[in-house]
């Protein structure tokens, strides 16, 4: 990706989606970093309007300050009903002791030396038997072979659920996050139907298919002595001694199906095609492998895969110069952050050697910090451990399409053909 055209402050919308889809959303961080870091951006109704902040340093003082910017009045656009909020409340929308104790129930699992000791042994044959079977085929869709496949695969494991249920996951997970895409779903987000579908996370049907499969689960569980998530989640107490209640297990479990496939899969696509068309960092780290672990968070940083999470005042304040009121919801443009020329030299050149990349990709260190940043990093290092050394030649074989959504950064085809060594 080179330095994106200028587009005129008066011309800005983040709450369009198509722009998304056709990767101009970069360009519109450019011009607000450069001329309104802290915007206000209209949006159709019934919504009425965020601040946009697009610079790092706002972000990073919005995202750690979670008494003027709460989490509790949920974290996407979406102004949902008071009647509904703590119906559709998971572990991202809530603050203080609870988030804690939300985070306490699996945090061990996602830790870096869990992880080091219990998969990555495991993961390292998953990724090896994923990247075999697509490079067998030479030309294929980087996506669904590599991409998404293999994440999923993980998740399957963590929830130990089979194998064959992947691809449903994997549907599942496209109608959530998608939800603004018509290739994704029938029910889209910003249409009138969507109204019918309002007291479900994603105003998605297919959330109470996840919600059913997931109860499933862990009824067979419960009183068991599994280590898998699913059986924590039915089996362990909170710290705050407040148990799980029949809602908070759906949305934990919902949460878990998405952020552990979505995230990771649009990450290593977003890596992939930077090294696709910045190819001498790619030869860098074929040449030198060792640097694929040093190079992790100069991906991360250029893959963003998350667009923006989203917070409310709770009291009025001022960011940037601007007076924000009580109740206004403040939306943290982590991509727009990771591109801030003030602190990352060239932001729009990919390299692989950049020194103390301190992105925000994962929500740096705030309390929401991504609780499977650990794990991600553990795929996505793998992935391209066990990728790049076989390929002789890659280049794409036809036209990468985006996902319609100015939340998630996502590819949804990149065909690709490759020559092994």
């Amino acid at each position: 990706m080179t330095q994106p055209d200028i587009v005129p402050l008066d011309a800005v919308d983040l709450a369009d989606y198509d722009r998304f889809q056709q990767n101009l959303g970069w360009a519109q961080f450019d011009t607000l970093r450069r001329e309104d870091p802290v915007h206000w951006n209209p949006e159709p109704t019934p919504n009425r309007g965020f601040w946009a902040v697009t610079r790092y340093e706002d972000i990073w003082a919005v995202d750690r300050d979670t008494e003027t910017f709460t989490s509790e009045q949920f974290v996407g656009l979406e102004e949902v009903d008071d009647d509904l909020r703590d119906i559709r409340r998971s572990i991202l929308e809530t603050d203080g002791q609870r988030h804690l104790a939300l985070r306490q129930l699996i945090a061990r699992e996602f830790s870096p030396r869990n992880l080091m000791k219990n998969y990555e042994g495991f993961l390292r044959e998953l990724t090896r038997r994923t990247v075999d079977e697509a490079l067998s085929a030479g030309e294929f869709d980087f996506v669904q072979r590599v991409s998404a496949d293999f994440p999923i695969q993980v998740l399957a494991r963590l929830l130990d659920v089979p194998r064959e249920d992947t691809g449903q996951l994997i549907a599942w997970g496209n109608e959530m996050v998608g939800n603004t895409d018509p290739d994704y779903t029938e029910h889209q987000f910003d249409s009138p139907e969507s109204e019918k579908y309002k007291h479900l996370p994603f105003r998605s049907p297919t959330t109470q298919d996840v919600f059913d499969y997931g109860r499933a689960l862990r009824d067979r569980r419960r009183g068991g002595d599994g280590t898998d998530l699913v059986s924590q989640l039915a089996n362990k107490m909170p710290t705050d001694g407040v148990p799980l209640s029949d809602r908070d297990f759906d949305n934990y479990f919902l949460l878990l199906v998405i952020a552990g496939n979505e995230t990771t899969r649009h990450a290593i696509s977003n890596a992939m095609l930077a090294l696709i068309d910045q190819p001498d960092q790619l030869r860098r780290l074929q040449d030198d492998p060792a640097l694929i672990a040093s190079g992790l968070e100069e991906l991360l940083r250029w893959a963003s895969p998350v667009y923006h999470f989203r917070r409310t005042a709770t009291r009025d304040t001022e960011l940037g110069g601007k007076s924000i009121k009580a109740g206004d919801k403040v939306v943290m443009w982590f991509a727009s952050g990771n591109r801030d020329e003030t602190v990352f030299e060239d932001p729009y050149r990919l390299d692989v050697t950049r020194p103390n990349v301190d992105h925000l990709t994962f929500g740096k260190g705030s309390p929401h910090l991504c609780m499977g940043n650990a794990l991600a990093r553990m795929e996505i290092r793998l992935m391209f451990e066990e990728l790049l050394p076989r390929v002789r030649d890659i280049e794409l074989a036809g036209d990468v399409t985006r996902v319609r959504s100015n939340f998630v950064n996502g590819i949804k085809k990149f065909p690709v053909a490759v020559k092994v060594r």
